[in-house]
């Protein structure tokens, strides 16, 4: 009974810990992403996470986004953002990890050129 007490409780915090450690990448983050041809632009994510689910929006040149299928667990994040191009749908799908005030992203693209190329970038907390 009492390892099971034990067992319990552990499991508690490691829970309680894991949703606090998410909460932690709420707020403004810029990153240069890679573009066409070499080139890259400034965008802004404002991510918010509610226990395990991530909403926010991802800003660019192209105005504000809605992210979608926003989901963080530990320090692990992802999330979809969805483009239109002259009546084509491409789904940007995001994979980070958080480590203090940096997010490591790998981008892949879906539904459009590039073959699901990935790119990588890193995000930095706006203070």
């Amino acid at each position: 009974m009492k390892t099971k007490n034990v067992v319990l409780s552990i499991a508690f915090l490691l829970t309680f810990l894991t949703v606090a450690w998410a909460a932690d990448v709420d707020g403004k983050w810029t990153a240069q992403v890679p573009g066409r041809q070499g080139n890259t632009q400034e965008v802004t994510f404002n991510l918010k996470a509610e226990g395990e689910k991530l909403t926010g929006t991802m800003s660019g040149r192209q105005g504000d986004t809605a992210i979608s299928d926003g989901k963080i667990t530990g320090n692990k994040l992802s999330f979809n953002v969805v483009r239109e191009f002259n009546g084509n749908s491409l789904k940007l799908v995001y994979n980070g990890v958080l480590s203090g005030d940096e997010i490591k992203f790998t981008r892949t693209m879906e539904g459009g050129p590039g073959g699901g190329q990935a790119q990588e970038f890193t995000a930095k907390r706006v203070k």
